[in-house]
């Protein structure tokens, strides 16, 4: 099973964090940070830069590394899909450089069906992955808890 880095995206502003909202395979919609899949000879910021603009249609400004995760997709809810996958995950805090859909957003995942706002004191009526950010992002914006969160869903 071949390892598949990713960076994520958080972006938090006026109390909101940006998500994008995606269609389930049993037609419930979760939302996941924007990001994706590093390319050979790609940074992680590079990664960060490509992927905003095709999914949010903006560009972001990475400003450090906040988390990081393992997701071994035969350990969690989604095993029958997920068996052969494990990625790492680094989630960096990012300023949004752009209002939301500046550029064209030409490439976003198969799923991805909008952008959205969520406020920061509603992340937990929400289906987001990882769930752990419900926990560790707080209410008024801080991020708390370890810097590694161990292979979670």
């Amino acid at each position: 099973m071949p390892i598949r880095n990713s960076a994520k995206a958080i972006v938090i502003r006026d109390g909101k964090l940006l998500l994008t909202k995606n269609a389930g395979w049993r037609g419930d919609d979760y939302y996941i940070l924007p990001g994706g899949g590093q390319n050979p000879g790609e940074t992680l910021p590079q990664v960060l830069d490509r992927e905003c603009r095709e999914e949010l249609g903006a560009r972001v400004r990475v400003l450090g590394l906040r988390y990081v995760r393992d997701y071994i997709g035969k350990n969690h809810a989604f095993a029958e899909r997920h068996s052969d996958v494990h990625q790492v995950e680094y989630m960096f805090v990012c300023e949004l450089l752009d209002p939301l859909g500046t550029f064209p957003t030409h490439n976003p995942d198969a799923d991805q069906t909008d952008v959205v706002w969520i406020a920061l004191s509603e992340l937990k009526e929400h289906q987001i992955f990882p769930s752990v950010l419900k926990q560790v992002i707080q209410a008024d914006g801080t991020l708390g808890g370890d810097v590694y969160l161990g292979d979670v869903n």
